[in-house]
């Protein structure tokens, strides 16, 4: 037992068992895809895998598989390590009804291949947008493609860094703007009242929390004159050589046009998105309305890159005003700053607003036309048609019935007519029945209907929800495997084969899986694994 080689053994004799637990639970039925990718501590590619499913009692899992490590991250290289990993467990890749993947992550472009190489083998592997995922994080993701955009935000984090690693320089931003708001207090300037006029600070956004990025950009906005001034002290007064050399970069770029221009653009970008971006990560009965707010936010994008050009040059211009920074004239020819000498035979406006607001905006519209298609927005509206809600208020056979159009291979021809039936019969069923009066989400719904036994009075549309349930909406699960995996494998214990960390982030992330597993199958499979000297 004191033996490495082992214990390995042991760890992994665990992780299969729990494996295969899970794969028995799964019950060759039908099932979602949820893959991700991060960086371990020894800064290896490591891809996390979880199977979405409905068990024999109706309930919703989502379970660990494992983290596979991808030398190269092509869209070839990662479904031949999906392919490796359905072939270990005798998985059938056209039992996949469902898949999902962060929208913001690096790989994005991986997986819209994978995507399609999944595709190609099974048409009914529906993709749809991260629902509990921050749609602010794609658009950021988006616009860091545009070089300039990009370089706005490494300033911002820089500021941070700066400004925000320190509390004395946090308490200094907060002293600042509380003498000036005593001080328009007292020239009538703004009105007080309970909740009016409280203490704020300068927020690092996180990936984790919804809406960060917008707050910090709305904060930097109204902290801007505290801040700068923070910064001078900084330059002026700062021991730290490295954070005074950082201060004059942030002062410096602050005090240029492309500072107040980025700012203003991304706040306009995120401002019209942010409403859609809250609808997202509300519960199920809100498709309906998350499915119309896409529509009226792609609506708005692009009636603002048609018609908003000169309402958003009104906002920068009254910012550079309010800053004392200097305006650009817009007819003068453009000077890139990174090749002053060299002549661009553009103007300023045809570089602002075609190369740098048109393309932006542009990007935004084709990163929403690629989250949010016509099919996969259809399917969602359909699938709202199950929900229970106000005594299933929004149930509508038309929809369901089309839904089933979407899974070719789960209803037949005669399924199909049978269950135009079937669904009036449900209705009026579960209607009338009290146990059925006060649920809301769908998972709610399958659960009741295993246990009063109505998935089996109304089976093609208890198949109906489970494709339904099956379909992620949500990739959390699959982050926080990753949130796990820095607290398996650390940087003073970074020395993990693959395989290990494999079968100890499915012993550590499935714990309850792991409580259903016998001492004597382990020792079972550790006899099989190899002969031993001792016969346990």
């Amino acid at each position: 037992m004191t033996s490495p080689p082992i214990q390995k053994d042991i760890v992994h004799c665990f992780s299969e068992e729990v494996t295969r637990s899970i794969i028995e639970e799964m019950d060759n039925d039908v099932f979602g895809l949820l893959v991700d990718e991060s960086a371990d501590a020894s800064d290896k590619e490591q891809m996390a895998v979880v199977f979405r499913f409905v068990d024999k009692y109706g309930v919703v899992k989502e379970r660990f598989i494992g983290v596979i490590h991808v030398q190269e991250t092509s869209s070839l290289s990662l479904k031949s390590a999906i392919d490796s990993l359905f072939a270990k467990y005798g998985l059938s890749l056209k039992k996949l009804r469902g898949k999902g993947y962060d929208g913001a992550s690096n790989m994005k472009g991986k997986f819209n291949g994978l995507r399609s190489l999944i595709l190609k083998e099974n048409s009914s592997a529906y993709y749809v947008h991260c629902f509990a995922h921050q749609l602010q994080l794609v658009v950021m993701a988006v616009a860091k493609k545009h070089v300039e955009v990009g370089e706005f935000f490494y300033m911002i984090s820089v500021l941070l860094n700066v400004v925000g690693a320190s509390c004395k320089r946090k308490d200094k931003i907060r002293e600042i703007d509380r003498q000036k708001v005593e001080e328009k207090i007292s020239n009538g300037e703004i009105k007080t009242g309970t909740g009016l006029n409280q203490e704020l600070s300068l927020q690092r956004p996180g990936n984790t929390r919804w809406g960060s990025h917008y707050k910090t950009l709305l904060r930097l906005e109204e902290l801007f004159s505290s801040i700068v001034i923070v910064l001078e002290y900084i330059q002026d007064e700062g021991t730290d050589t490295t954070k005074r050399q950082q201060a004059y970069g942030i002062l410096k770029y602050f005090h240029t046009f492309d500072f107040v221009f980025y700012l203003e653009l991304m706040l306009l970008v995120m401002g019209l998105t942010d409403s859609l971006s809250k609808a997202l990560q509300r519960k199920d009965q809100d498709i309906l309305n998350a499915i119309s707010l896409v529509k009226t936010t792609k609506c708005q994008l692009q009636k603002v890159r048609d018609d908003g050009w000169d309402a958003f040059m009104a906002e920068v211009s009254s910012f550079s005003e309010k800053t004392n920074t200097g305006m650009l004239k817009m007819e003068e020819e453009f000077v890139d700053s990174r090749r002053p000498r060299k002549k661009t035979g553009i103007t300023n406006l045809h570089h602002y607003k075609v190369d740098c607001f048109y393309t932006v905006l542009d990007m935004q519209l084709q990163e929403f036309n690629d989250c949010f298609d016509e099919l996969n927005s259809e399917l969602l509206i359909c699938m709202s048609s199950l929900s229970p809600i106000d005594s299933f208020r929004q149930f509508d056979k038309s929809m369901l019935v089309r839904l089933t159009e979407f899974y070719p291979d789960d209803f037949s021809f005669v399924e199909r007519r049978s269950l135009d039936h079937q669904l009036e019969i449900y209705l009026d069923n579960v209607k009338n029945d009290e146990r059925f009066t006060d649920l809301e989400h769908l998972g709610d719904l399958a659960r009741v209907m295993v246990e009063t036994r109505k998935h089996l009075s109304h089976p093609l549309v208890y198949r109906l929800l489970k494709l339904s349930l099956i379909l992620p909406v949500a990739t959390a699960t699959v982050v926080r495997c990753f949130s796990a995996m820095n607290f398996v494998k650390t940087t003073l214990r970074n020395r993990f084969g693959d395989v290990f960390l494999s079968d100890c982030l499915v012993c550590f992330i499935e714990k309850q899986v792991l409580n259903t597993v016998t001492n004597e199958s382990v020792i079972k499979r550790f006899q099989d694994m190899s002969e031993r000297r001792v016969h346990l």
